[in-house]
């Protein structure tokens, strides 16, 4: 029986170190595509930074506009244990300070995604709110705890969908589902 060869993951390529603290490093760099993995595929984010300490945001913000890269996009708010609190989509940094600053003792880490079409931030914004729903504390715009569906109106015109629709009125018997 021939054994079948695995698509290797992409590799880190460290650049920098951005901050240190505490035995912490927030260190920049990109990834490389790995064995087997198709060259013309097009990534979906620009920048990816998931749980860094609140400590590192200034210095992590001055890398980006060193690089010019736009820093607006999708952010996470987390707590101690890496919960997230609060997502939203904008200013990241401006957003992330403003966060941290109405809730100093519950924001421990940040996260965010700068997405290479900026056409699908709102898009992926609601995607990650309904997934951390009942984690979220400090927003509730597009949240959904239960098991109530969302509107999938919040997603983008021209976008195919499945929902699920309560009936209304009387129940027929004998009716098999």
């Amino acid at each position: 029986m021939r054994r079948k060869r695995r698509k290797a993951v992409a590799t880190k390529s460290v650049g920098k170190k951005v901050w240190a603290s505490d035995g912490w490093n927030v260190v920049s760099g990109t990834l490389k595509r790995g064995r087997g993995r198709p060259a013309n595929v097009s990534p979906l984010f620009d920048v990816v930074a998931e749980k860094l300490p609140f400590a590192s945001l200034d210095d992590v913000r001055k890398e980006m506009k060193s690089l010019r890269i736009r820093a607006f996009g999708i952010y996470a708010a987390h707590d101690s244990m890496g919960t997230p609190r609060y997502i939203g989509r904008g200013d990241i940094f401006v957003r992330l300070k403003a966060h941290l600053k109405a809730h100093p003792r519950e924001l421990v880490y940040f996260s965010f995604f700068v997405v290479k079409d900026k056409a699908h931030e709102r898009e992926i914004e609601t995607l990650a709110i309904r997934a951390a729903a009942d984690s979220l504390q400090f927003n509730t715009r597009k949240k959904r705890v239960g098991i109530a569906p969302g509107n999938v109106a919040d997603y983008e015109a021209g976008t195919m969908f499945f929902e699920r629709q309560q009936v209304r009125g009387r129940k027929r018997k004998g009716r098999a589902g």
